[in-house]
């Protein structure tokens, strides 16, 4: 994008359920959102973390040995990268001209990773990245993302980056962001349902503040898409009055933010379904800027810097070619210096 230009975007941060653990209802779904957003002239539509096929919340509800009886049906209904149903959501951003980033259960071989995607307005996928850290017992279902999936892409309409939930608790990893002149980012957030009024971190005002502050701090706009729990997901999961306690219906607490913390667009009551608009002007971060850059003049290279080490983590690395030696190197090789030094 031109240092000379700023456009004015529209757009929306969703709130909504998935149909879980349903890989191809939900992409019905997402496609039923894309095609909404198109008719309010959103250009750029963020779904929640995990979108598809949903967040797996049985982690935080019971045993591991518990939640096995979910694992298959999570793992075959995991999006993958490059396939059938990857491109029918590339389809529908070609479609109705409207950027897209996803928040998916990526199955890549026989692992699972959170991840998320940028889809431009002709479809073409501008990036896949990986979240670096699972949270707490999210562990036990996906691996780690690496250094390259800390990247700001460079668009038409603007520099985008993306970071899944507690990665905004990174301060490093936010640094990371922030250095590459962000300037709208999309935050991917689960439903705020869990443990409500047990574990105040895991709530809507510190997680939320969380996107705010990041607004603030990287003075860019936050995108903040946030999940609902649908009462049949609340049904499926919650077997025992227990359970129904841990987990509650509802939960959506999507917003967005300017690049100086202040909340835009209509907020949605938290078991509302639909979408949270706001026009943005990319001018304004300038202004914004100005006060402070914390990777630019607001910093202190001489006092804290990051090491940032970008390179793409391969556990195989397959060597493809063999540079093999002429045949008899070995025993004409003497023979040749001797005959030099004569």
């Amino acid at each position: 994008m031109s240092s000379k230009t700023h456009p004015r975007i529209r757009v929306a941060a969703v709130q909504a359920a998935p149909v879980f653990l349903d890989l191809d209802g939900t992409i019905d779904k997402t496609i039923d959102l894309i095609a909404q957003a198109a008719r309010d002239k959103v250009q750029l539509i963020a779904f929640p973390e995990t979108w598809a096929p949903g967040y797996p919340w049985w982690i935080w509800l019971d045993s591991p040995a518990w939640g096995m009886q979910y694992v298959q049906r999570y793992h075959d209904n995991s999006l993958v990268i490059g396939s059938p149903e990857f491109d029918r959501i590339r389809e529908a951003a070609r479609k109705h001209r409207t950027w897209v980033s996803l928040g998916f259960s990526e199955k890549a071989a026989g692992s699972l990773y959170i991840a998320q995607a940028l889809i431009d307005d002709q479809g073409n996928v501008l990036q896949t990245r990986r979240k670096l850290k699972p949270t707490h017992v999210e562990r036990t279902v996906f691996g780690e993302g690496d250094g390259s999936d800390l990247a700001v892409i460079e668009t038409s309409i603007g520099n985008i980056g993306s970071l899944s939930c507690w990665e905004h608790l990174q301060p490093l990893s936010k640094y990371a962001m922030y250095s590459q002149n962000e300037q709208i980012h999309c935050a991917a957030w689960p439903s705020f349902s869990l443990y409500r009024g047990g574990a105040y971190a895991l709530g809507a005002e510190v997680n939320n503040a969380a996107s705010q502050v990041y607004a603030a701090e990287g003075q860019c706009f936050v995108i903040a898409p946030c999940a609902t729990v649908s009462k049949a997901m609340h049904e499926m999961l919650c077997t025992d009055p227990g359970k129904q306690q841990m987990l509650i219906v509802g939960g959506g607490f999507a917003r967005i933010y300017g690049p100086d913390g202040s909340p835009l667009g209509t907020n949605l009551a938290e078991e509302q379904e639909g979408l949270v608009v706001a026009d943005i002007d990319l001018g304004m971060i300038s202004l914004a800027k100005a006060a402070g850059d914390p990777a630019g003049h607001y910093s202190r290279p001489d006092v804290t810097r990051l090491l940032f080490n970008k390179t793409r983590r391969e556990p195989v690395v397959v060597q493809r070619s063999v540079e093999l030696e002429p045949a008899g190197f070995e025993a004409v090789a003497p023979k040749a210096e001797a005959a030099a030094s004569a």
